[in-house]
């Protein structure tokens, strides 16, 4: 007679492993406790998974922690700039992150400018596999570039004195990406200037704004300070604009309508944070005369050296050209929203169409559902025919 727990033996004994057969002949690095035996040279496949994994590991808090070392040490290093020209000059607990690569500084309390959002975006120093892949990349793509970026966005407040223009400075090597990813600088046209090293391009909307600009204003010579050869090798852009980065769907509201300074810079290493201090501290005097906020100003107003600003600067014509080019583009965005508005509704419209025959369709027999499908069939050929006769 059979025990009753029978199948269940029967159900253990088809689950368990099997049992582990050590060879005899093993002569190798062997560590026993009682009955536990562990002969290293058995994991040799495991072994080399656990160091990739421990080497990723590494690689992950290595390069986190030179990320934020990066970083902090050009913030601090600007940090008494930002200290003398804003009351409120960084957020409570310095920088912020957002991953181990993106760090963001905000400051406020400033005349003419409403905020200025400071951004690091380094490389993944933290991702072995991505960090790999762009290393690869840049051997075979011979344009493809990958820099640890910062980028000092000025918001000008609504009240300032800065004319509604797109204006920009732009290392030659970095001209391809702005064009590819500013849809603002697609308003300007690309010509180099005398003042400028050969490295660098200027694209304006019209050259009065550039004249303006690059002229010495006071303490300010914009011209001089980017032919630092210390500093070229870290500038990328500097840009003033009243439009968007990317193409709106439809004219901008005055509530939305913003204008900005940007200058864009490479990260220096850690050991030569401080070289981009003058041009940082110039581009703040950029802001002041260019809205005309601190002291200086472009030409003479009222309070003699407090300029008037950029704006009342330029020529009527200038002003004209800027406004036209402007209302031509909202009156295109408009049109096409109108358009994109009228194609959704017809698109609606055809699918509700649509879904009504069906619906109709459905409740008929399958003889008279036939008979519909080949009175539908041979007007779509009639309808073919027609157009290729036109043709």
């Amino acid at each position: 007679m059979s025990s009753p727990l029978a199948p269940l033996a029967k159900v253990l004994q088809a689950i368990s492993p099997p049992p582990i057969l050590l060879p005899q002949e093993y002569d190798g690095l062997e560590f026993r406790w009682k009955f536990l035996v562990f002969r290293p040279a058995m994991f040799k496949q495991e072994a080399w998974f656990l160091s990739v994994v421990l080497l990723y590991i590494v690689f992950y808090f290595i390069g986190k922690s030179a990320n934020v070392s990066r970083a902090q040490k050009w913030f601090d290093a600007h940090l008494p700039v930002y200290k003398q020209q804003f009351s409120k000059p960084v957020q409570p607990g310095g920088l912020t992150r957002d991953g181990n690569s993106d760090l963001f500084g905000f400051s406020t309390g400033r005349r003419a400018v409403r905020a200025l959002h400071t951004v690091f975006a380094l490389r993944p120093r933290h991702d072995l596999f991505q960090f790999a892949y762009q290393v690869g990349r840049g051997f075979i793509d011979l344009d493809w570039r990958v820099v640890d970026e910062v980028e000092l966005d000025f918001t000008f407040q609504d009240s300032s004195n800065v004319p509604e223009c797109v204006w920009a400075i732009v290392a030659k090597d970095e001209l391809k990406n702005a064009k590819a990813t500013r849809w603002d600088l697609s308003f300007t046209r690309t010509t180099d200037h005398g003042s400028l090293p050969s490295s660098l391009t200027v694209m304006s909307e019209l050259a009065d704004i550039t004249d303006n600009i690059l002229k010495p204003h006071g303490p300010l010579n914009l011209a001089t300070v980017l032919s630092d050869p210390a500093i070229l090798p870290y500038f990328r852009s500097l840009s003033i604009t009243d439009q968007p980065r990317t193409r709106p769907l439809a004219p901008l509201p005055a509530s939305e309508r913003t204008k900005h300074l940007i200058l864009s810079l490479s990260v220096p290493p850690a050991s030569k944070s401080a070289v981009t201090l003058p041009l940082v501290e110039a581009t703040f005097k950029l802001v002041d005369v260019i809205a005309a906020a601190g002291g200086w100003g472009i030409g003479k107003g009222p309070g003699g050296k407090n300029g008037v600003g950029l704006a009342p600067s330029l020529r009527p014509e200038t002003k004209t050209k800027l406004r036209v080019v402007r209302e031509k583009l909202d009156k295109e965005l408009k049109e096409e929203a109108v358009k994109e508005k009228r194609e959704e509704a017809e698109a609606q419209k055809a699918a509700a169409k649509k879904k009504a025959e069906d619906e109709r369709l459905s409740k008929l027999s399958a003889a008279e559902q036939k008979k519909e499908l080949d009175r539908e069939k041979k007007r779509l050929i009639r309808k073919t025919q027609g157009k290729v006769k036109v043709r």
